[in-house]
């Protein structure tokens, strides 16, 4: 019998996926990541993680299955939370989900579980794992969600083959609400409970929350840039690297007007609306980039605003990888591809074109929001191929 150590979180999701493994005939052990507990960052007096454990305890006596709590704060502050802080007080914006199951659920854990005897770790994400055999040598393919609301393929795109060979992903041909059914149907006691809506294993904490509670915060100018901005008249037309900005536009005190004050540039991305309190305006005011050196916000009016917009995005070589090596573009190649550059946007079709510098990436129609720090993902249909960090 294999045996299989799952990441019981104290969801539906991860209930539900020890339920399956356990009718597939698997020997499944549950493990409770402990990734963070700083009281410092718990919310009305809450100890979400503490809740989330019990959960977790509760699911696996149900259900038969041995269970543990293994403590990766130590791991998860030096990998996840330490690089958060130095990419966000430099004005990127990094995902630390995409961060957690590269560096956590799928590298620590699942060194922790090989050590415990498992053939495979198992998660609760919708997504799926194909494996074919390519002259001889097993290749595996990281599929989307059947739940086309619910596909979390995205958080996924840093995987490798290695890592993805020892994955499992019993609820990936499943819909949220088959999954809600069979919670019933085994009677877990997460059956009816709420989705996290926080940080990767840090259960009911947000992140700007968890930001502001960590970042010093330090008032600075809020800078209003007119969408006629000789910035914008920069001809980007065509489709080939030569004619489109992949780099974000760079602003000064110089560029607009002083509409407010905000709290720390280093709390702001790029299309971000909330958390200005600017008032007066005619449209809403959203982020177009920041000036953490000099501490400046710099927004503009309305979605449609140019500075918002760009139709290309750079990815140096060294940030550039593919899960499907086999299929890598190689120098002055170029393919059509479907990408997306946050979780839940609807795919977009692109133009990757590998160039000696790192990999350049045309969509087709400007992309809202493009924030440094933040994984850009491409697919081939379902599939998705590779990823790489924005610039």
């Amino acid at each position: 019998m294999k045996r299989v150590v799952l990441g019981l979180s104290g969801g539906v999701d991860s209930s539900v996926a020890a339920y399956l493994l356990l009718q597939q005939g698997y020997d499944v052990v549950g493990i409770f990541m402990r990734n963070w507990h700083d009281e410092s960052v718990t919310i009305n007096n809450e100890c979400p993680w503490i809740d989330d454990s019990n959960d977790a305890m509760l699911v696996a006596e149900q259900l038969g299955i041995p269970f543990q709590v293994l403590d990766l704060s130590a791991e998860y502050k030096s990998r996840i939370v330490d690089y958060m802080f130095s990419e966000y007080e430099t004005g990127r914006t990094p995902n630390p989900d995409v961060l957690c199951n590269r560096e956590i659920k799928f590298d620590i854990f699942l060194d922790a579980a090989m050590k415990l005897g498992a053939d495979y770790v198992a998660t609760g994400h919708y997504c799926r794992k194909a494996t074919v055999v390519k002259g001889g040598t097993e290749v595996h393919s990281l599929l989307a969600g059947i739940d086309n609301n619910k596909d979390q393929s995205y958080f996924l795109c840093q995987l490798t083959q290695k890592q993805l060979s020892k994955a499992l992903f019993p609820i990936g041909e499943l819909t949220k609400p088959q999954v809600r059914a069979l919670a019933h149907e085994a009677g877990v006691v997460t059956a009816d409970k709420k989705d996290s809506q926080g940080l990767c294993f840090i259960g009911k904490v947000k992140l700007p929350v968890f930001l502001q509670q960590q970042l010093a915060p330090k008032r600075g100018k809020i800078i209003e840039i007119a969408p006629d901005n000789q910035l914008f008249s920069a001809p980007a037309s065509g489709r080939d690297v030569d004619a489109v900005r992949f780099t974000a536009f760079v602003y000064t005190e110089k560029d607009g007007e002083i509409v407010g004050e905000h709290t720390g540039a280093h709390f702001y991305t790029v299309g971000q609306r909330r958390g200005l309190h600017v008032g007066g305006k005619e449209k809403p005011l959203f982020v177009l980039g920041t000036d953490v050196v000099n501490n400046i916000v710099f927004v503009g009016q309305g979605e449609d605003h140019p500075g918002l917009y760009r139709l290309g995005i750079f990815v140096v070589n060294d940030d550039v990888h593919w899960i499907r090596e086999d299929l890598k573009l190689v120098a002055s190649e170029s393919k059509r591809f479907l990408a997306r550059i946050r979780y839940r946007q609807p795919l977009e079709w692109c133009t990757l074109e590998q160039k000696a510098d790192g990999l350049y990436i045309v969509f087709d129609e400007p992309q809202r929001g493009i924030a440094a720090g933040q994984f850009v993902a491409w697919y081939d249909g379902e599939e998705l191929l590779g990823s790489g960090v924005m610039n």
